[in-house]
């Protein structure tokens, strides 16, 4: 008997009226029994079917006892249960609700597989395999809101955004960053927006070295989007909105050959672009001076560089004093290159600065999914973690939609997952069902019933 499974008591004698033990014995419990949501959302998404199709097994037949599709399962649920690591396999080998999530008798089905059975997995997939699950990835997400909006879209937002990886150990491509100030990977993540929703959806994660350039990489990942969004919503206005770090030629040169696509890219401060907002910087001190608080004018020129773009652009800038308590006013000069055409500020404060909230999705892929766990030795390993991450991130994505109009609309993956996954279970098999008791008191009851009707489940 292993540290594991130990079935020793823990006593809190003189806390109660009555002495209260703890016993580890209960064999077919679980804490995760909110997970078959998960497996629900993976239906209708037809999600880890896909990635696992792009997988090809080289591993001999007669030695095979977990298929790939059920390791690809077993790492995805694990991961967006709050099990980031491998190594929380072995606790979950014989868990009930994890056994049936990938498809086995949750009491007599095999034990899942162990740790180095899935590290082994996780080195196992080369580059090919991990590009073709990139593009299933983005078709899986863009055919299901081609589904959900009846490929009816007005206006699809593009985001992409570059976000560090610092890593610890000696990982391959792993190199000094200046901009970070630390050893890391530099990953980027893209998001698509519908029309005016709340929700920004993951569509692509790839991992990069550390020392790669703010652009690289995303002409090819922006080709294949508008390519597949136009197949998908031919009718729709597809809108790209980039961080400063893409704002090289050969991005800027790609969009404006793209018909019908908008772009704003933010822009870095130059000595001519300085000249040029120089008269918009003056009226904003004027005003922050007489205001004693932030002031910002907004104004737009036509700009070209000496040698690497073809043509004038349009771009437009918010000339800003920024003011705060105990400190001098400080002037915060704002570019963004576009060719919309619509006034400054309008551009600046309701398109360009609703990506903001990108951020946020960003950080629910750090601290709520442990997207930065690339520990392995090997590269390719490790964009595989990242893309195992998107996938249970986009399972998780799928149960905030169906709790559309609940208290839970809104929350952060780590509270979807404390309030509808880690919900303690005791499941019991028979000849006809598999029948999970859970607890009669659990708060969020209705909105789990709405969830799982949501998800495909019926009444009865």
């Amino acid at each position: 008997m292993n540290e594991h499974t130990t079935t020793q008591c823990v006593l809190f004698p003189g806390i109660f009226k009555q002495p209260v033990v703890a016993q580890f014995d209960q064999s077919q419990g679980s804490s995760d029994g909110g997970a078959v949501l998960l497996k629900a959302a993976d239906r209708g998404l037809g999600l880890t079917a896909a990635l696992a199709a792009c997988l090809k097994d080289d591993r001999q037949e007669g030695k095979v006892r977990h298929e790939l599709e059920e390791l690809l399962t077993q790492r995805i649920m694990a991961i967006a249960c709050g099990y980031e690591d491998a190594n929380d396999a072995a606790r979950l080998a014989s868990d009930p609700i994890h056994k049936l999530l990938v498809g086995r008798d949750p009491v007599e089905g095999e034990d899942l597989a162990s740790q180095p059975t899935l590290s082994r997995f996780e080195n196992s997939v080369g580059r090919k395999e991990l590009f073709r699950m990139g593009e299933a990835f983005a078709d899986t997400v863009i055919e299901r809101h081609r589904k959900r909006l009846k490929g009816r879209a007005r206006l699809i937002s593009i985001d992409l955004d570059p976000t560090d990886d610092p890593t610890h150990g000696a990982q391959q491509l792993t190199f000094f960053n200046w901009h970070y100030d630390t050893y890391c990977y530099l990953p980027v993540v893209g998001f698509l927006t519908f029309n005016q929703e709340a929700e920004q959806y993951l569509v692509t994660a790839v991992l990069r070295p550390g020392n790669a350039p703010g652009s690289a990489g995303a002409v090819g990942l922006l080709r294949r989007l508008i390519e597949r969004l136009r197949e998908a919503f031919p009718k729709a206005k597809i809108r790209v909105r980039l961080d400063g770090g893409f704002a090289a030629p050969e991005v800027l040169d790609f969009l404006d050959c793209e018909p019908k696509v908008e772009y704003l890219v933010n822009f870095a401060c130059n000595a001519v672009l300085e000249r040029k907002a120089e008269s918009a910087m003056q009226r904003a001190r004027r005003a922050s001076e007489s205001s004693q608080q932030t002031a910002h004018v907004y104004g737009a020129c036509q700009y070209r560089t000496r040698k690497t773009w073809p043509w004038k652009r349009r771009v437009i800038y918010k000339a800003e004093v920024v003011r705060a308590e105990g400190k001098k006013p400080k002037d915060n000069p704002r570019f963004v290159v576009t060719n919309m055409k619509q006034t400054p500020r309008w551009l600046y404060e309701k398109v360009y600065c609703q990506r903001g909230d990108l951020e946020n999705r960003i950080k629910e892929l750090h601290y709520g999914m442990e997207i930065g766990r690339t520990s392995c030795t090997n590269f390719w390993a490790n964009q595989f973690r990242v893309l195992m991450t998107a996938a249970a991130y986009l399972l998780m994505q799928e149960m905030r939609l169906g709790l559309a109009g609940t208290a839970s609309a809104r929350a952060q993956v780590s509270i979807l997952r404390q309030r509808f996954l880690k919900i303690g279970a005791r499941v019991v098999t028979s000849v006809r069902r598999i029948l999970l008791h859970l607890p009669r008191s659990f708060p969020y009851l209705d909105s789990f019933h709405r969830l799982a009707l949501h998800l495909g489940a019926r009444s009865g």
